[in-house]
């Protein structure tokens, strides 16, 4: 039987995965082992769940959704991406361990399948429709074209997100594709008004993805990068969570910034993309799910720094690394 304190539940819920040195999800601890800290402060766990995916198993059962970016991977690419997401399906006999949904992100926006399906051969015939096509937005375009492609991806994923916020159960977001542009630099001055309109999608997209219950990651084949390390390398930069619209930027909605803000993983680039969705896949079914209630506050949009620890050592924990809390109107939050 799952592990469970049963109080009542939190208004802010978590899924954890805890990792061990060797990076593999680590099951059986109790909520003893666990403390949560908001804004560097303890918090009352209120409930715990722990789910080991064998034992026992989440209901309903952990989705995984693979989104094929084929607006930000190259046109050399997408036919061996293609390749290798078929290999994946094809694995076991086409006997997937997870509900697995396609979606087919396309200059003419996104495609997703109807439903989510264990049968990895049906599935091939969806990825079998991903044809690669020239870029209507090219390199040519240069700045013009690199700020369509981050618009199109961001909206695209905060469709994806408030979708996903209906549906119950965890989900896995794996992201096929090096992410969009940062678009930053002098080719790109924003006003005070478009900093507003980035920290307004940071929070909704903060709170759909906790809500979705999606841990978003980022795949790549090796061919698929910039090449340039400092470029590449530049996400880190956006990290930390935003407090304000004054401190917003388009870095903070960068791929591998929401990979690692929901608890999700970067991995790649190289060329053994099946191997880096099967990986992904690994996290699915053995995690935790704990809950707590936020401080009041009277402000919106107040942004609070989230650590779940583990007192075993050499463990990690990667779950949602921030929230913005809002004032209470008698409403729970999912």
């Amino acid at each position: 039987q799952t592990c469970a304190l049963p109080i009542s539940e939190g208004r802010v819920h978590l899924d954890v995965v805890v990792d061990d040195a060797s990076g593999k999800p680590v099951p059986g601890l109790g909520p003893q082992d666990f403390t949560l800290l908001d804004e560097g402060q303890p918090k009352k766990i209120l409930s715990f769940r722990s789910y080991d995916g064998v034992n026992v198993k989440a209901s309903p059962p952990v989705e995984v959704i693979l989104v094929v970016d084929t607006v930000n991977l190259p046109f050399g690419q997408i036919a061996f991406t293609r390749e290798e997401i078929t290999k994946f399906l094809r694995q076991n006999g086409g006997h997937l361990a997870n509900p697995t949904s396609i979606f087919l992100l396309s200059e003419a926006g996104l495609r997703v399948q109807p439903r989510p399906s264990v049968d990895g051969n049906a599935l091939v015939t969806v990825v079998d429709q991903i044809k690669g096509s020239v870029h209507g937005i090219n390199a040519a375009m240069g700045a013009d074209g690199d700020l369509q492609r981050f618009q199109l991806s961001v909206r695209q994923m905060a469709t994806i997100a408030e979708n996903e916020a209906t549906v119950p159960g965890r989900k896995l977001l794996i992201w096929v594709g090096p992410g969009w542009p940062m678009v930053e630099g002098d080719n790109f001055l924003f006003t005070d008004k478009d900093r507003r309109t980035f920290f307004d999608i940071i929070v909704e997209l903060s709170a759909k993805l906790r809500e979705a219950r999606m841990s978003v990651y980022s795949v790549a084949p090796s061919e698929s990068t910039t090449g340039n390390e400092i470029h590449t390398m530049r996400y880190r930069d956006y990290l930390k969570g935003v407090p304000s619209a004054k401190k917003a930027d388009t870095g903070n909605l960068a791929l591998k910034v929401l990979v690692l803000q929901s608890g999700g993983r970067i991995l790649g680039p190289d060329n053994d993309v099946a191997g880096q969705i099967n990986s992904c896949i690994a996290d699915a079914n053995s995690f935790y799910r704990v809950s707590f209630n936020p401080s009041p506050t009277e402000h919106a949009n107040e942004y609070h720094d989230l650590k779940v620890q583990v007192s075993q050592p050499g463990l990690t924990t990667r779950t949602n690394t921030g929230y913005y809390n809002q004032p209470q109107q008698g409403t729970s939050v999912p």
